[in-house]
């Protein structure tokens, strides 16, 4: 455990694997800071980092993470801001070795960089299910053991404590696979604060504290249904929380950025993703959302307090991705009157003419939209009438790969052999991709077991 700061300063730049590489510049550069949290990995992304590492052994994590690194590690050296990211995915390795070659190529010396595993257990599967564990899908209740050979990807949801075992040894950059989103921020506040695992009431405080700013820019006015009272939304905020030892702690973000914090904004993200709010089940405690208080204490600045927790399950969520075949999707632009029934006859074109040639399509393997005839409100508001414009987005999945080919063939012609008023094809034809089934499950936390490696760049 370090010295105990007060109050402990972390900030998260990344909310998932594609966003702003300017926030985590910003987070570290804006103002006082003492961890960068960067949570790249959802339960799709596990799957795509998999496919990427069968085609090359040197890929399989988030690459966009050294950019990251490349920009903002200077700095980190220099002000001793810690980084912690669940950024290496099925490929801890791969991208531990390229995290020290960002060290080496910014001229950097001392650097330590900690490597956590275990969270991948695909190439154990088979193994464990064959040793009785089942993985039923939490949905369904299915075995997982008749389809173990669609499985493309299985990352158990790891939590805080080989993070804070990592941050004991002094280190500067931790790289974990598949850790629990709020974990990233758990395990600094109990190694800064020497709190115990088993402190369930602080823990749970950290926890929530971590699930609040887990997504970035969504507390701080991101995504948020006032959007037009949020200032300077170009260069909005990226989340702080300054934590105390008694748990209690400030979501805040650095002045001078644009963005918004109260009471609505925190709370919202609160309830994202939220189940059963008083029983948030993470791997490293179950915390009772509806234990706290939110209260603002002054601009951008909303404090929440009073956290209860209990013992966490003995199991930890394993994503498991099953491949599941192929989907297939393009798009036309449909204008002039009556556009909507145009748009629909045109689908109808398209899938009588491959029927004609053989290629049929079963209605329940098509995907037929009509944006702008409200798809997104259909049955919650009225359809606009004759709107002059719309776009036509057609699909279809199954697992032959070259009959989906011939599906994307027959769009192009539709534009001087369908209806007046085609446009919008000038992407070319659509490739078919991989479809990935999302297969939730359990499994005992005895059977998964991290480890910490830890290298100092000379």
């Amino acid at each position: 455990m370090s010295n105990a700061r007060q109050p402990v300063l972390v900030g998260n730049g990344q909310g998932f694997w594609g966003d702003t590489a300017q926030a985590p510049l910003r987070l570290v550069e804006g103002g006082p800071l003492h961890y960068l949290t960067l949570d790249y990995l959802a339960e799709v992304t596990m799957t795509i980092l998999r496919k990427q590492l069968a085609r090359d052994p040197s890929a399989g994590y988030a690459r966009d993470f050294l950019e990251v690194l490349r920009r903002t590690l200077p700095t980190c050296t220099e002000r001793g801001i810690r980084i912690i990211a669940n950024a290496a995915g099925v490929n801890a390795p791969a991208c531990n070795e390229a995290v020290i070659g960002v060290v080496r190529d910014l001229g950097l010396q001392g650097v330590r960089v900690a490597s956590v595993t275990g969270d991948d257990i695909f190439d154990r599967l088979p193994a464990l299910v064959a040793d009785g564990h089942d993985f039923a899908n939490l949905d369904t209740g299915e075995p997982l053991a008749a389809h173990l050979e669609r499985v493309t990807s299985a990352n158990a949801y790891i939590g805080a404590r080989p993070v804070m075992e990592a941050l004991a040894q002094g280190v500067d950059v931790v790289v974990t696979g598949r850790c629990s989103d709020p974990s990233l921020t758990v395990a600094p506040l109990c190694h800064e604060f020497g709190w115990s695992l088993d402190d369930h009431d602080l823990v749970a405080a950290a926890t929530i504290a971590g699930h609040i700013i887990e997504c970035g820019a969504q507390c701080t006015g991101g995504n948020f249904y006032r959007w037009k009272d949020i200032p300077d939304l170009a260069r909005i905020g990226y989340p702080i929380v300054e934590a105390s030892p008694d748990g209690s702690f400030v979501v805040t973000k650095h002045d001078g950025t644009g963005g918004l914090v109260d009471f609505e904004t925190v709370a919202a993200q609160m309830l994202y993703e939220a189940g059963d709010p008083t029983c948030y089940i993470s791997p490293d405690v179950v915390a009772d959302f509806t234990s706290v208080t939110v209260e603002e204490v002054g601009t951008d600045r909303v404090r929440v307090s009073g956290a209860r927790g209990s013992a966490p399950t003995d199991s930890y969520k394993v994503a498991i991705g099953l491949w599941a075949g192929y989907r297939v999707v393009g798009q036309l632009t449909v204008g002039g009157p009556d556009a909507v029934d145009k748009a629909m006859v045109t689908s109808e074109l398209l899938f009588s003419r491959l029927a004609d040639d053989g290629i049929d399509f079963p209605v329940e393997d098509r995907f037929v939209e009509v944006v702008g005839a409200n798809v997104l409100y259909d049955g919650m508001r009225p359809a606009p009438v004759d709107p002059p414009e719309v776009v036509l987005r057609v699909g279809v999945t199954g697992p032959d790969r070259k009959k989906l080919e011939r599906f994307s063939m027959e769009l192009a012609p539709l534009l001087i052999s369908g209806p007046p008023g085609l446009t919008g094809f000038a992407g070319g034809r659509p490739r078919p991709t991989e479809v990935v089934e999302y297969w939730p499950a359990l499994v005992d936390k005895s059977v998964v077991t991290t480890e910490v490696d830890v290298v100092e760049v000379a």
